[in-house]
């Protein structure tokens, strides 16, 4: 056993430890005509886990190759909806080791769509559908369990209906107003949920209706404005969700100058700049909302 390591100026504070990204497939091959499930799951331990740190006792390791193991293993028998396998997998590891206290486990879903042919869509042959990931963190503090679901990377644009005036003007000042622009942004968004008991397929589907509707259908003043409308439109159709974060980038469309070549551009050719970009994130909460930063322990920045 090694020596403990002892600091006149230092202790260990919070931690947490596991297998990150474990890649899972699992196909349901119950009929002719099957189901595919694609997972990144990452599994973190909380609890009696101090001595790992500071004596180099491993008593109470469970190794991060049992933690990516035991998803294999609990995908045997099916893995639902990626809120529901990380509840599993959250009630597994705790219930199994008296020493584990909690933990977090988050899970990225990766769509797939049927590949058509003359005969329909196929039974068995998939094509990857776009970039756009599902999310889904469960995280536990004893016996509290915290779900917050999410997405990011759904792209958008709307060619009309956005503008951005009337903001601060100074000596650094070059933007020019615009009242007729392209809006376009990559939505991430993770909101809690109060209870665990719901179909979550149902309410994910919804939020992103939810939110792609207001993004369509409002007119933009400014992508502050238009991410406060979509987080109002999912609280008031969903009272099992007491909060939803964004993190959206603006993504730049600037109109290019065309008069070199003596031609005018009558809002129809643009430049589409990946970077430098605006950044605006915020959260949307309900006014008689219990703030719960268990929820969001270790989830980087707003999303």
């Amino acid at each position: 056993m090694p020596d403990n390591t002892t600091s006149d100026i230092a202790v260990l504070g919070e931690n947490q430890y596991g297998k990150a990204e474990v890649r899972l497939v699992r196909i349901e091959r119950e009929t002719p005509r099957h189901e595919i499930t694609d997972f990144n799951v990452s599994s973190q331990l909380r609890g009696d886990l101090d001595a790992i740190h500071t004596d180099g006792d491993n008593a109470h390791c469970v190794a991060t190759d049992s933690q990516k193991n035991t998803v294999y293993s609990l995908a045997r028998d099916g893995v639902g909806t990626p809120e529901e396998f990380a509840l599993r997998l959250g009630e597994h590891f705790t219930s199994s080791y008296d020493w584990i206290s909690g933990g977090r486990w988050e899970i990225e879903k990766y769509s797939w769509v049927r590949i058509p042919t003359g005969a329909g869509e196929h039974d068995h042959s998939f094509v990857r559908s776009g970039t756009e990931v599902r999310t889904a963190v469960v995280q536990r503090d004893g016996d509290d369990v915290f779900v917050v679901a999410g997405l990011q990377d759904l792209t958008v644009l709307k060619s009309t209906a956005s503008e951005f005036v009337g903001f601060t003007r100074d000596k650094y000042t070059t933007l020019a107003e615009a009242t007729d622009r392209i809006l376009a942004t990559d939505v991430k968004a993770r909101w809690r949920y109060t209870r665990s008991d719901l179909d979550f397929d149902a309410v994910f589907d919804d939020v992103r209706r939810l939110m792609l509707e207001q993004f369509a259908t409002q007119h933009s003043y400014a992508l502050q404005q238009t991410l406060y409308q979509m987080g109002i439109a999912v609280l008031e159709a969903h009272p099992e969700i007491a909060e939803i974060k964004f993190s959206m980038p603006n993504k730049h469309h600037f109109l290019v100058d065309l008069s070199p070549f003596g031609q005018d551009n009558p809002n129809v050719v643009f430049f589409a700049a990946d970077r430098p970009y605006g950044l605006i994130e915020a959260t949307v909460q309900r006014k008689d909302a219990t703030p719960e930063p268990r929820a969001w322990a270790s989830v980087t920045g707003f999303c």
